[in-house]
């Protein structure tokens, strides 16, 4: 793909202002994270039957693909024991008790329990973490039943092994495997505001991006990366079952009914995809389909004024030359 007026330097340097987190307040945002465990960690040298063993930073933040607009931190912490609930609410209420207690500096009104969370509130920075519970029996991959932020049930997972795999995919593709990531995210985010009811959750978004890579998907040039993202959408019709080998064999996989199959890469039994309609995922490829045209229409272009204007539709407003 040879674009005339906005090539990959372009996207590359629009990424740098108004996609990515900065390196700072990434920076400054995993130390708040880690003086969390850090407190953690001396309440259990003090405490070694307290029921909280480990808090491990997760999401987007962890795996280096957060976007400038990140809100809060996702942590994750591993509570054991058999006085443990199981019940949603009850969980909630048991973790939010024990952190209070971990954290005897922090107000009770710092540490709220939300619907599918604990968030730890800083009054210096303003910045909440949202601490997830993981039911934990000991497994020495760390494996453990997480909430699930859509429907509230219990998903197998761990979060060491979901780092590793993200972790391969950026080595494979040294900062290109993130930034493609963290630019569809971007675009996932205009859609969302553009159109109501629009869902294409991060994870969906990381896994397809992860699929181009494995089969020899180049995404060190940002327009025809985000051109195979949108076309890989488009000319599966998300109809095409995603599976990854990293922790178990494909064929471990069982028969999933459901309209989009996405596999967890950590767990063959989680279609990530689970809760998403046909309509739904009309929406994305229909979203795709437009972003598709979009790029091609700018690599068409005869002005940079008008090259400028089709990767607003892809990027937004913002994106100016």
């Amino acid at each position: 793909m040879s674009l005339l007026h906005v090539d990959h330097k372009e996207i590359a340097r629009f990424a740098d202002d108004k996609v990515n987190l900065p390196r700072d307040k990434a920076n400054e945002y995993r130390a708040q994270a880690r003086r969390l465990r850090e407190r953690l960690e001396t309440y259990l040298a003090e405490h070694p039957s307290f029921s909280l063993k480990r808090m491990q930073l997760a999401g987007s933040l962890a795996k280096g693909t957060a976007l400038r607009s990140i809100n809060d931190i996702d942590v994750a912490c591993y509570v054991v024991g058999s006085d443990a609930p199981h019940d949603l609410k009850a969980l909630l209420e048991y973790l939010a008790d024990r952190l209070r207690k971990a954290f005897p500096n922090f107000s009770p009104d710092q540490v709220q329990p939300q619907h599918y969370c604990v968030t730890v509130s800083f009054r210096g920075s303003g910045l909440d973490v949202d601490v997830v519970p993981i039911l934990y029996d000991g497994d020495p991959e760390w494996y453990g039943y997480l909430i699930s932020q859509e429907d509230g049930s219990f998903l197998k997972t761990s979060i060491p092994l979901q780092l590793a795999f993200t972790q391969r995919r950026k080595e494979a593709q040294k900062t290109h495997f993130a930034q493609v990531v963290r630019l569809a995210k971007f675009w996932t985010r205009l859609m969302k505001a553009q159109h109501d009811g629009f869902r294409f959750k991060s994870f969906m978004v990381e896994l397809i991006v992860a699929k181009l890579c494995d089969h020899g998907g180049d995404l060190s040039n940002y327009p025809e990366a985000l051109q195979a993202f949108f076309t890989y959408i488009a000319r599966s019709n998300l109809a095409e079952q995603i599976v990854f080998a990293d922790y178990y064999a494909a064929g471990a996989v069982g028969a999933f009914t459901q309209p989009v199959k996405i596999i967890d890469p950590v767990n063959a039994a989680n279609n990530v995809a689970r809760l998403y309609t046909r309509a739904e995922a009309d929406a994305i490829i229909d979203a795709a389909l437009d972003a598709g045209d979009a790029i091609d229409a700018a690599r068409r272009a005869p002005t940079k004024q008008e090259t400028v204007r089709y990767w607003q539709k892809v990027l937004g407003s913002s994106f100016q030359v």
